[in-house]
């Protein structure tokens, strides 16, 4: 049994690395901070949480910790990553000129308008 739990560690190890390797390129190949913000957020919470299930099938010991962490990672990193985009859109920080859809503007200029 020991055995298929190293193997099944192993394999979310490998697929936690992946994720996050991926995730570092895609910092690089997305043209606006907007686009790295979802990247990082995204695939460094996957990444993180397979590597998170991959040393707790390594070591179960160890699983109830992992998962209180994996439950604070998922409660924090979308909130950050929010919270990142907000004050860039605020700061006015350049959209890649294929941005077609920005519903947060759109918004925000209807309450402008309804105030005046």
């Amino acid at each position: 049994m020991t055995a298929f739990l190293d193997i099944i560690g192993g394999l979310a190890l490998v697929g936690g690395a992946v994720f996050l390797l991926l995730g570092g390129l895609g910092l690089n190949r997305m043209p606006d901070s907007f686009g790295r913000i979802q990247v990082g957020a995204k695939t460094t919470t996957l990444g993180t949480i397979l590597v998170l299930t991959g040393a707790g099938f390594l070591q179960p010991d160890m699983a109830l910790k992992l998962f209180l962490i994996g439950v604070f990672l998922l409660f924090t990193n979308p909130l950050s990553s929010q919270v990142l985009a907000r004050a860039a859109k605020r700061m006015h920080a350049p959209e890649a000129p294929e941005t077609v859809v920005d519903k947060y503007s759109e918004d925000h200029a209807e309450t402008s308008e309804d105030e005046a």
